[in-house]
C-alpha cells in the first residue's frame, strides 16, 4: 500500500481495527516477537502516549488507511532515507 516509511506524526488505521493510531517512531524491537524489527511504533489517536502497555508495533503491510501524513521537510526526508537503509540492513542479519 505505502512505499517506504511514513513520517512521524502520521495517523493511520490498521487492518481489522477500529481505532486510529499515530506513528511516533521507526524501527523498534519488542512486543510479542522480541527479535523482530517492526517498521513503526505508535500511540492511540487522539489520546497520545498513556503508558508503555499502550504502544503499538506494526509494519507497513498492516496499514488499512492513512488519515494524515506527519510533518515532512528536508531534515525528515534525509532521516527517512537513513532509517530505511538501517532497517533493510538489520533485517538481512
Amino acid at each position: 500500500m505505502n512505499e517506504g516509511l511514513l513520517p512521524i506524526g502520521s495517523v493511520v488505521l490498521l487492518k481489522d481495527s477500529t481505532k486510529k493510531i499515530m506513528i511516533i517512531g521507526w524501527g523498534q524491537r519488542g512486543g510479542s516477537n522480541p527479535d523482530k524489527i517492526w517498521d513503526y511504533t505508535a500511540v492511540l489517536f487522539p489520546e497520545g502516549y498513556l503508558d508503555a502497555d499502550k504502544l503499538f508495533l506494526f509494519d507497513n503491510d498492516q496499514i488499512e488507511r492513512i488519515y494524515m501524513l506527519g510533518f515532512q521537510n528536508e531534515e525528515q526526508m534525509e532521516f527517512k532515507i537513513k532509517a530505511e537503509q538501517v532497517l533493510m540492513e538489520a533485517r538481512k542479519s
